[in-house]
């Protein structure tokens, strides 16, 4: 584990907790997801980017380079976070940090991948309603993407 990621996602946990929506439906997850989409685009990332509630695929977009076997990381990624109420970053960083396998010890099958890159859409007095997941760069950048995108929008006009 890196230095960054020790601890709590690198220290910046307190930051994350301000990243909590008034509201989400699927009109935010349309917003949202397009302003994610356009900071990777800028960047020239090939990412996959998915914005997700239990059962139901609210936003996706696929950049050019993403393979069909990215698909099934994004899903597993995001079940994670829909399982644990937490970034799949932050649970990678504590199980890391703690020495335990989750699979070994049999708490997460295969269709759960523990690595960043997805992150809990919390809507205030209310909980996790969705996952916001990117997948194609290293997981701290897929987690950092999706940050930064959450960040945005909440900076220009979403519910916050």
């Amino acid at each position: 584990m890196t230095a960054e990621r020790a601890g709590c996602c690198g220290g910046r946990c307190p930051r994350l907790k301000e990243l909590v929506f008034d509201s989400f439906d699927h009109a935010d997850a349309w917003r949202l997801g397009p302003c994610i989409t356009a900071i990777a685009k800028k960047a020239g990332h090939a990412v996959g980017i998915d914005i997700r509630r239990p059962g139901l695929i609210l936003f996706r977009a696929v950049l050019p380079g993403i393979t069909p076997d990215q698909d099934t990381w994004i899903a597993r990624k995001a079940v994670l976070v829909l399982r644990t109420e937490a970034s799949s970053a932050l649970v990678d960083a504590r199980l890391s940090a703690a020495k335990v396998d989750p699979a070994a010890i049999g708490w997460l099958g295969a269709e759960y991948a523990v690595t960043g890159g997805s992150f809990p859409i919390r809507v205030r007095d209310v909980g996790v309603v969705a996952a916001a997941t990117a997948f194609g760069l290293s997981s701290q950048e897929d987690h950092d993407l999706i940050v930064e995108g959450i960040r945005a929008h909440l900076a220009h006009g979403g519910s916050a």
